[in-house]
């Protein structure tokens, strides 16, 4: 199931996307009484992805079963006779400004939504540095990252990697970052070198803590797509006193960008992914390939990291996971980004994430500046 956040008619709503378009949602719920925080409240429909997962497994099951039930109704039957066979109370004002049926009786055809990142505002966001045995590689000691010499011949990355004798290196990216599909990325004021990052998103479905490897895909409601953008230099070092530190905080100053985690373009419940440690991914800047791997490669494993951040924090519902990068990234080439630069990644079964980046700023950050 292809879960989605949209606009449509200065709305906002929650759906489910499918091959004749879109299912709102909060228009056809009809869902049970809900247990939750202890208090019995009506089940009224669930208005965001994020609600979904809150509400539980049921409620997945349920939305699972409506998209099922709705997803080859007959164009003959009339739109009352629609509803009848599909029981779903709907008012006919709400066919109205819905621009009608259709004729799949209930769907919204794509072209009339907008859709934004699946979850505009996690509750946390969590990204790998250095899970691609290459990326490390190719970046070398910029990130102060170490790796083994891997077997030239060795058909497994994983073989010979840290993951034998390290951990993940995990770190928080503020909200902020989260822009949906053509949404145009924001050239920060503090950086003139712009860098790219596919990677895999994981979504958690379910409160986790203390999970076991064996355990941990039980946690995972689903996957998406984000570009982990990267600003690579910062220019509030200018006439800055040298300190212990100061690279690895420029480092991490040049995530958290507004705009620097698109994000979409759906959530793909992972039932609808057969083996999440075998997807193609692939990202073109203007239709040139600069990153082309597979999630196989990853040092660390989806169930690593989730059973590594357990033991660290709680993970909550609609929590992000970034699993890292694989090479070709631009700080390693020196092709940075360029203002109007096309990026479109694309993983297995994910669909295709297509962002702009904006304009550059006439003048920068430099507050030590003479």
């Amino acid at each position: 199931m292809k879960l989605i956040t949209y606009s449509r008619n200065q709305t906002i709503s929650c759906g489910v996307l499918t091959s004749k378009g879109v299912i709102d949602i909060p228009s056809v719920w009809q869902g049970p009484k809900l247990a939750r925080r202890n208090k019995l409240y009506e089940g009224g429909p669930p208005r965001s992805v994020i609600e979904i997962l809150q509400r539980g497994p049921d409620c997945l099951a349920q939305l699972t079963k409506l998209a099922e039930s709705t997803d080859l109704p007959s164009p003959k039957h009339s739109h009352k006779e629609a509803i009848t066979r599909r029981k779903i109370n709907m008012k006919k004002d709400i066919y109205k400004k819905s621009g009608g049926y259709g004729q799949a009786g209930i769907f919204t055809p794509l072209e009339q939504v907008k859709i934004l990142a699946p979850i505009p505002r996690p509750g946390k966001i969590i990204a790998l540095a250095g899970n691609y045995s290459e990326h490390i590689k190719e970046v070398g000691r910029v990130l102060g990252l170490s790796v083994r010499r891997f077997g030239a011949k060795s058909p497994d990355s994983r073989r010979n990697s840290p993951r034998q004798t390290t951990v993940p290196r995990p770190f928080i990216m503020p909200a902020t970052v989260v822009i949906g599909p053509g949404e145009e990325i924001p050239w920060p004021v503090y950086s003139e070198q712009i860098d790219y990052e596919l990677e895999l998103a994981v979504v958690i479905g379910k409160a986790a803590k203390y999970i076991k490897p064996e355990n941990a895909l039980d946690y995972v409601v689903g996957y998406t797509i984000c570009n982990d953008v990267s600003a690579r230099s910062v220019t509030f070092k200018k006439n800055r006193a040298a300190r212990p530190w100061d690279e690895f905080y420029d480092w991490l100053n040049g995530k958290w960008a507004d705009g620097f985690l698109p994000m979409g373009p759906y959530l793909l419940t992972s039932d609808e992914v057969a083996e999440v440690q075998n997807l193609n991914m692939q990202l073109t800047v203007n239709g040139e390939i600069r990153q082309k791997a597979n999630t196989s490669q990853m040092i660390y494993t989806v169930a690593d990291i989730v059973s590594f951040l357990s033991h660290l924090m709680t993970l909550e519902p609609g929590d992000i996971i970034a699993t890292g990068t694989p090479s070709g990234v631009a700080m390693a080439t020196g092709r940075f980004l360029q203002s109007g630069d096309t990026i479109e990644c694309t993983i297995e079964n994910l669909g295709t994430l297509t962002n702009k980046l904006g304009q550059k700023p006439e003048k920068f950050y430099e507050p030590l500046a003479e």
